[in-house]
């Protein structure tokens, strides 16, 4: 069995616009502590991340207690919305959710976004079969993968998790493919 821990980011600075290097903010770089926490008993034998700063950011601190290195993996990235910053996140995602081809001028449809998610996470799969894995990543970029499992996760769902950051989602694989899937949010005791 190979175990996937997906790591999205905790939040992130929004008045820095820059996706690959917005940090995260004071309440992030707390809050990323919960990952840690929640990794220290996984057993992980290998960590990839997008490239993006948030991202690595939010794993940095479990990786460093493990002593183990971050592999960036460039297709784990979150998708590109377009050149600029847009006001209203909300009418874009319910309209990318409602088409998958739908997509800004310089920006990428979530068909995109979840084609190169899902190679990449194959290659991974591929290369370390049976071991425990840490992937940090995004909100959109993960919601794409499990809607590539689970085609009943749609918009509502990723509005469900959007405010909840850091998120964990487990996703266990044998030769078959995923074989079972949890979601965690990390804010809730686990029962």
């Amino acid at each position: 069995m190979t175990k996937i821990y997906f790591i999205r980011h905790a939040q992130s600075d929004y008045s820095i616009h820059d996706d690959r290097t917005r940090p995260l903010s004071e309440e992030g770089l707390r809050n990323s502590i919960l990952v840690a926490d929640y990794l220290r008993d996984k057993h992980i034998n290998v960590i990839f991340s997008s490239p993006y700063k948030r991202a690595i950011d939010t794993i940095a601190g479990f990786a460093k207690s493990a002593d183990l290195p971050i592999n960036i993996v460039d297709d784990f990235r979150e998708r590109k919305v377009d050149g600029g910053w847009i006001e209203d996140f909300f009418s874009f995602s319910q309209r990318q959710w409602a088409d998958f081809s739908y997509k800004l001028s310089d920006g990428e449809c979530l068909a995109e976004v979840q084609e190169r998610n899902v190679a990449a996470l194959s290659s991974v799969l591929t290369e370390h079969k049976g071991k425990n894995i840490v992937i940090g990543t995004h909100g959109t970029a993960l919601s794409t993968i499990i809607n590539y499992y689970d085609n009943t996760y749609g918009f509502d769902d990723f509005m469900d998790m959007a405010e909840i950051m850091p998120w964990v989602v487990r996703m266990d694989f044998n030769d078959d493919g995923c074989v079972g899937m949890e979601k965690i949010d990390l804010f809730k005791p686990a029962r």
